[in-house]
């Protein structure tokens, strides 16, 4: 396995806190970061029933056999472990002595936020970003392969068939854990809101269609899709509130943290489908999206990320905030896009520059596109997806 992007700020952190918390989907590459991060720590996995009966049913008992410390896998399977880990930090708040992590987030936060307050620091892994693929040997030459394929890194780590492993993912985890915490009876209802979402990929989000084609009430589709966010499956893209026109939408964009989670929910079979499929669009912008995401949470940063859209008028893929300095950057498919590719951001920016009320200001203009060619043009940069790990004007693997 090769070594993450995350593991130098997991270090960090650990040097100054007692405690570390990292969530992160199932089969991020959680345990094996932890483990290479920290090798002469002990390992448990609250996985195992054994030690998930010990850790719920004796939690003084259980803590006390590491002393020294450890490393607890999917703590939330014993939600009230943290409480007791409370007392021995207070005691003894050496340092990196407890590294916790989970895959449902809502359960964990819910636990540590109560009882580890100001005693933990928390970090999140998600599937690997593209310079991490790119540490695999023979990774993929065109963005339909990578898009398909995804960035799980058992995938990578293994060469395994993505389309075989995602779909065993699905049923294995995702059914399986949601399901659970949802207490859903109904798969084939579940299944279909499921892959409904993936239709909806790169969308703005409407609740009352997405329930109504799905089924059930908007209620339940509210409920079902923040379970779906908790787990690190899709997420909420807000719109910026930049004050610019009154007809600004409210309703944030919908994507999959995986595209290769997407794509799978909708039946691709091949990378070469992607070529003519109508979604290819909307899943290389969740690509793309989910890419800058992962650039800036793997290096510790705390993303500032936003849509932008009027009802018909202007629209931004996507706004990147940089302390009141926004990257404007449009997402295009292509591979040859179009000479007027830079208007709506220019249009934008003239309008910010403008505005009286605004308090951010337009810094660069970017196209992402599906094209292999970097270009640095007049009105901003033409930036291949080769090259979406230098977005930020440098490599992502600098801090």
């Amino acid at each position: 396995m090769i070594e993450r992007a995350l593991l130098p700020h997991v270090l960090a952190l650990a040097s100054r806190y007692p405690v570390v918390t990292l969530t992160g989907p199932r089969q991020s590459g959680k345990t094996t970061l932890t483990r290479m991060a920290f090798p002469n720590k002990a390992y448990v996995t609250l996985e195992n029933p054994a030690h998930r009966e010990f850790a719920t049913e004796d939690p003084v008992g259980f803590l006390g056999r590491y002393p020294e410390g450890a490393i607890f896998d999917e703590v939330q399977r014993a939600p009230d472990l943290p409480s007791y880990l409370q007392g021995l930090i207070d005691d003894d708040p050496t340092p990196g002595r407890f590294i916790l992590t989970g895959s449902q987030n809502l359960a964990l936060m819910s636990s540590v936020s109560q009882s580890l307050a100001g005693r933990t620091a928390l970090v999140e892994l998600l599937p690997l970003d593209l310079a991490e693929v790119r540490r695999f040997p023979r990774p993929a030459e065109d963005i339909e392969t990578h898009v398909w394929t995804g960035g799980y890194p058992r995938i990578h780590d293994r060469h395994l068939p993505a389309d075989e492993w995602l779909a065993d993912y699905v049923r294995t985890y995702v059914e399986r854990d949601v399901r659970q915490i949802l207490q859903v009876g109904d798969l084939l209802l579940f299944q279909t809101f499921l892959r409904l979402c993936a239709g909806r990929t790169g969308q703005l989000l409407n609740l009352s269609s997405l329930a109504g084609d799905s089924g059930i009430s908007s209620p339940t589709a509210r409920s079902w899709l923040s379970v779906l966010e908790a787990s690190y499956i899709a997420f909420r893209l807000p719109q910026l509130h930049a004050n610019l026109n009154k007809r600004l939408v409210k309703s944030p964009k919908l994507y999959f943290y995986d595209s290769g989670l997407a794509s799978n929910l909708l039946g691709l079979e091949r990378p070469d489908q992607l070529v003519t499929h109508p979604l290819r669009g909307a899943l290389f912008e969740t690509w793309v999206i989910a890419e800058i995401l992962k650039q800036h949470k793997h290096r510790g940063r705390r993303p500032h990320l936003y849509t932008y859209q009027e009802r018909g008028r202007l629209e931004i893929d996507l706004v990147i905030d940089h302390a009141g300095e926004l990257t404007l950057v449009e997402i295009k498919s292509s591979k040859t896009p179009s000479s007027r590719v830079f208007s709506t951001l220019n249009q934008f920016a003239a309008r910010l520059a403008a505005s009286d009320s605004s308090t951010w200001r337009a810094g660069r203009r970017i196209v992402v596109y599906g094209g292999d060619e970097t270009q640095e043009r007049r009105q901003g940069t033409l930036l291949s997806w080769r090259d979406l790990d230098q977005i930020d004007g440098k490599a992502s693997g600098s801090a």
